[in-house]
């Protein structure tokens, strides 16, 4: 219980100190890479403090390459796990809008070259697919929840969104789809306590060539990902149950 007394009184704090250090970087002309450490820093500073243990499958990803991630959603954790685990990836979320109104980290969000999308707006979104785009031909490693927002069922996945699947072969960069597991239990979205002996299970999947589909065929790409990691994720939910 100390523990997480402790998280909850240093993540304002914690989540101010490093937005602002963003901001302030940013507005001082500071190069994009140069800021890579920072939302990383703010990242294991809290999961540190929450005592989250992770256990990584990471295949053949490059831990330097350049790619668009895609990976599944259940939990607040998700973002500072996902941050701990590709540190030098240089990640950047495709994120709803929303999150971009909260004051002080928002701003820090876009000073950072975050993503945000209004899915209920159509011209938005699609303005919003061109910008990822093109941050994501300057280098950075656009992530992607294609869930489209975080999951209460950690039984099965949620259908997949087209965006994402737009975002990804419009980019061009090989696709990295990967699961969490145990995120949900963590933290259940609603809860405040959070379960720190639940170990959280991080896999990435075989790198998806996105030449193998065309933009027509989106959703052949989004049912083929959304099947092969409703695979692996359940597979990591057998291991468990039977371990």
């Amino acid at each position: 219980m100390f523990r997480i007394l402790l998280f909850y009184l240093c993540i304002a704090p914690v989540t101010v100190w490093y937005s602002l250090k963003t901001i302030r970087f940013k507005r001082k002309g500071v190069p994009a890479e140069k800021l890579d450490p920072v939302p990383i820093k703010w990242a294991t500073t809290l999961v540190k403090l929450a005592g989250i243990r992770i256990e990584m499958d990471l295949g053949d990803l490059d831990p330097e390459g350049h790619y668009v991630f895609m990976g599944n959603h259940q939990s607040n954790f998700d973002i500072p796990i996902v941050f701990s685990v590709f540190q030098k990836n240089r990640i950047r979320f495709v994120a709803k809008k929303s999150l971009f109104d909260i004051p002080v980290f928002g701003p820090a969000l876009k000073e950072a070259d975050n993503i945000p999308i209004d899915r209920d707006n159509r011209r938005s979104a699609m303005k919003s697919i061109s910008h990822a785009v093109e941050i994501a031909n300057s280098g950075v490693s656009p992530l992607i929840f294609p869930e489209g927002t975080r999951n209460r069922d950690p039984e099965e996945l949620m259908e997949f969104k087209s965006g994402g699947m737009i975002i990804a072969l419009k980019c061009g960069l090989p696709v990295v789809p990967f699961v969490m597991e145990g995120t949900h239990d963590l933290l259940p979205p609603g809860k405040l306590l959070f379960n720190r002996k639940r170990t959280i299970r991080i896999k990435v999947l075989p790198i998806i060539d996105p030449s193998r589909y065309t933009l027509k065929e989106r959703d052949v790409f989004k049912n083929d990902l959304r099947q092969m990691m409703t695979e692996a994720y359940q597979d990591l939910r057998s291991e468990k149950k039977n371990g």
